[in-house]
């Protein structure tokens, strides 16, 4: 089970209900109050630990178990090479039963989706890059960031759908470097105002 706010406006109580009634044995349900895109999630980790071949992991919704489509691929692909079932309540995806032939086709399905949109994602950030590179900001592959390579990345992800790691691989530069400059949406952070503005580095800090 998971909600997203531990501040007592949403509950688990639904949730609860749906795992007791599908015949979840109340000592094996797990809980986290975090939100989805979140990677330390204890009680999902717990969960998929103790997970041995020959289980089923019971889940409300397909969104209390992954942050997107293609993780949650991933993660019920892990769990067919360990002999774990899957099984989804509600929502989008509750036909989905890897136990059974019918459950199997459904995740067939879901995963074939996921693949068409890392391949669209892909497109998107490729796109991105091209159009800043069409406005004459030729990057090349610096090892740093420079006023160059900060637009192009701003381009690119201001691209909601943008991958990160993606963005800083073609552009040559570390995931850790995008984000010292460049926010999820594409505007700049401090040090990359900064650098777009001309200033030391150290004087921005300052």
């Amino acid at each position: 089970m998971r909600v997203s706010k531990s501040d007592g406006t949403q509950t688990l109580s639904r949730q609860r209900d749906a795992l007791l009634a599908a015949g979840v044995d109340p000592d094996r349900i797990y809980e986290d109050l975090a939100s989805g895109r979140l990677d330390a999630r204890p009680g999902l980790l717990a969960c998929l630990k103790s997970l041995q071949p020959g289980n089923t992991l019971v889940i409300w919704k397909l969104d209390r178990l992954g942050r997107d489509l293609r993780h949650l691929v991933t993660t019920a692909e892990a769990l067919r090479e360990r002999g774990v079932g899957l099984k989804v309540l509600a929502g989008a995806g509750a036909q989905i039963d890897t136990t059974t032939a019918n459950g199997r086709l459904a995740f067939g399905i879901f995963a074939a989706f996921a693949e068409f949109e890392r391949e669209l994602i892909v497109e998107r950030t490729q796109a991105g890059i091209a159009a800043a590179r069409a406005r004459g900001r030729l990057g090349g592959r610096p090892r740093k960031m420079d006023r160059t390579t900060l637009s192009m990345a701003m381009t690119a992800m201001s691209d909601r759908n943008a991958v990160a790691k993606e963005v800083a691989r073609r552009l040559g530069i570390t995931t850790t470097t995008l984000y010292a400059y460049v926010n999820g949406d594409g505007s700049p952070k401090a040090a990359g105002q900064a650098l777009l503005d001309g200033i030391p580095l150290q004087q921005a800090r300052n």
